[in-house]
């Protein structure tokens, strides 16, 4: 299964449509908040099943703040961040996802791309993809995370980037 994760798009699909012509076709799309009431044109695009969560800029959002859905194997705890304080850490988010029963947490908000592998003391491997729109890490490429489940129904994870002239760039 090949998962598309994105987040703080705020409104703008134009790099998110470059996504999609690079990575080909995905099989689920989750997005981590600041969709900012463009959903319908994301779905539109992704042309499978998606998961939104609201972020901090989705004043008029229907969606939940937090969700909990089970891709394969995988029980995935997906939030914005934002009201767990991930701009300073990301361990009342893991916490919230381990509550849960969750062995992944996938959030945004930062802007700051990052794959943190399950720790034995933590028990939960923590995501975010960045930002496709604005980009806050050194270098501020546009970022995503490209989940893949093998046969075995264990993830793994790949931080994409986009360069100059849309192109891609794996890491």
């Amino acid at each position: 299964m090949k998962i598309l994760v994105v987040s703080d798009t705020h409104g703008y699909e134009t790099n998110l449509r470059t996504v999609f012509s690079k990575i080909g076709r995905i099989d689920y799309l989750i997005h981590c908040g600041d969709v900012e009431e463009h959903e319908a044109a994301i779905e539109e695009m992704a042309g499978c099943p998606c998961t939104f969560v609201r972020g901090n800029n989705d004043y008029a959002s229907k969606y939940p703040y937090d969700t909990v859905i089970t891709l394969e194997n995988q029980k995935i705890f997906v939030t914005h961040g934002h009201r767990y304080g991930v701009s300073w850490d990301n361990t009342e988010a893991i916490n919230a996802a381990k509550k849960a029963g969750c062995s992944v947490l996938m959030y945004g908000h930062t802007h700051r791309p990052l794959i943190e592998l399950a720790l034995s003391e933590r028990g939960v491997t923590a995501i975010n993809p960045g930002s496709l729109t604005f980009p806050r890490q050194e270098g501020r490429k546009p970022s995503f995370i490209v989940m893949e489940t093998d046969r075995f129904g264990k993830a793994h994870f790949t931080l994409n980037y986009l360069g100059r002239g849309n192109r891609l760039f794996f890491r």
